[in-house]
């Protein structure tokens, strides 16, 4: 058998292959420290510049609260820096609006701030001395703020107490928004044995008869009830504890009879 040659590779020819290693690696650490270097003078430079504080504030999403006013509150302005903004604080400051719903604070590089803000809708509302107040659907009164004559939601009429009103808001949240919105007037009209007896005035000429604490599970028949009445007929429907139709002409036949007996 023939031995295997192996192939000697002496000192002297390794030695200037380890030295370009060397000087390889040694420029590559040099490039390192000098990026890094660079980067740190860049991001000093970045954070004394006018680029690092807050360049424009706008707002979206909002209809009846200025855009000024929601800026204000937020508490963020041109001189604030851009990456110190306390989202949670600017939250905070915004959820005391009683008609802020929700906040979401946007920062877009380099130096903008979006507020996207959501709105308690008004859900009804409440006349007071001819004048006409919001209920919101956090059942607030929003009594800063003065319509002429509501027609995108009901009225309420006869309603003092500010629980009361909570508790109707809550079943108005509950009905389809077809049926919120076929609602003229909402009157509060307790009884002795129901303080929760309310009646309400419908726009297609119909009157309700209900009780707040089983209105919105009872009021979603509503459209069955008056699809199954004939078109021309007019009068209260009753969903206080049953449910039934009494026409006014009916109503107004026993009115006479009685009349009549006495």
């Amino acid at each position: 058998m023939k031995m295997v040659e192996k192939k000697v590779v002496s000192l002297e020819d390794r030695i200037p292959k380890l030295q370009q290693q060397r000087k390889q690696k040694s420029n590559r650490r040099l490039i390192s420290f000098l990026s890094i270097f660079f980067l740190l003078i860049l991001l000093v430079i970045y954070f004394q510049s006018p680029l690092s504080k807050v360049a424009s504030i706008s707002v979206e999403g909002n209809e009846h609260v200025d855009s000024k006013e929601i800026i204000e509150l937020s508490g963020i302005t041109t001189s604030t820096g851009f990456w110190n903004i306390n989202i949670s604080e600017v939250e905070k400051n915004l959820s005391n609006h009683l008609q802020i719903k929700h906040v979401e604070i946007q920062k877009k590089f380099p130096n903008e701030v979006v507020l996207n803000v959501a709105e308690y809708a008004s859900i009804a509302y409440i006349e007071k001395s001819s004048t006409y107040y919001p209920i919101l659907e956090n059942g607030q009164a929003l009594e800063e703020k003065s319509i002429a004559l509501p027609a995108d939601a009901p009225l309420l009429v006869d309603w003092n107490s500010e629980e009361d009103i909570k508790e109707l808001t809550a079943e108005l949240l509950k009905l389809p928004p077809t049926i919120l919105n076929s609602i003229s007037e909402i009157h509060h009209t307790p009884g002795k044995t129901d303080p929760w007896l309310i009646k309400l005035y419908m726009n297609d000429g119909f009157e309700v008869h209900a009780s707040v604490r089983t209105f919105a599970k009872k009021m979603k028949s509503y459209p069955s009830i008056v699809n199954a009445l004939d078109e021309n007929s007019r009068g209260v429907i009753h969903l206080e504890v049953g449910s039934y139709f009494e026409s006014y002409e009916e109503m107004k036949k026993e009115e006479e009879s009685a009349s009549n007996e006495e």
